[in-house]
C-alpha cells in the first residue's frame, strides 16, 4: 500500500512522550491525514467529540490515564469509534474490548497503514479486514458535558 492508496482521515494521536507522538503525527501527515496530537488522556478527552475524528491512536503506558482507560472512556461516548493502541507492551497486554487493533513498538509507517486498513476496512485499500472486539455498552451518563 502506498500513500496514494490511503483515504485521508482526521486522526487524534495521544502519547505522553512528545517525540513518539510527533513521529506518529509526522508519519500520518505524510499520507495527507489531518492529525491532532496530545500528551495525555485528559487532554485527549477534552479534544474528543463523537464524529470529530475518524480514528484515535493512543499509547498504552501513560501517567494518569493509561491507553486502555482512554479507549474505554472514548467508547462510552462513541461506541463505534476505532481506537488503535501503539505500545511497547504488545506481546504482554491482555486483549481489551475497547481497543480495535494494537501496533507494537518500534513501528514504521507501514504498520500504521496496516492498522488503519484493519480498523477502517472501507477506507484502507488492499488489506484484509481483521475481527474487532465488540465495543463496551455506553452508560446513560456518558458524554454529559
Amino acid at each position: 500500500m502506498t500513500a496514494a492508496d490511503v483515504v485521508k482521515l482526521r486522526i487524534l494521536v495521544v502519547d505522553d512522550e512528545a517525540s513518539v507522538g510527533n513521529a506518529v503525527k509526522l508519519l500520518l501527515k505524510f499520507d495527507g491525514h489531518e492529525v491532532e496530537a496530545t500528551q495525555s488522556g485528559k487532554e485527549a478527552l477534552a479534544l474528543f467529540a463523537p464524529g470529530r475524528f475518524d480514528l484515535v491512536f493512543t499509547d498504552y503506558a501513560m501517567p494518569g490515564m493509561k491507553g486502555d482507560q482512554l479507549a474505554a472512556a472514548i467508547k462510552i461516548c462513541a461506541p463505534d469509534q476505532p481506537v488503535v493502541m501503539i505500545t511497547g507492551h504488545a506481546g504482554i497486554l491482555p486483549p481489551s474490548p475497547n481497543v480495535d487493533f494494537v501496533v507494537g513498538k518500534p513501528f514504521r509507517l507501514a504498520h500504521l497503514r496496516e492498522a488503519i486498513a484493519k480498523v477502517l476496512p472501507e477506507r484502507g485499500r488492499g488489506v484484509e479486514t481483521a475481527s474487532h472486539f465488540p465495543p463496551s455498552p455506553p452508560s446513560p451518563e456518558a458524554c454529559a458535558r
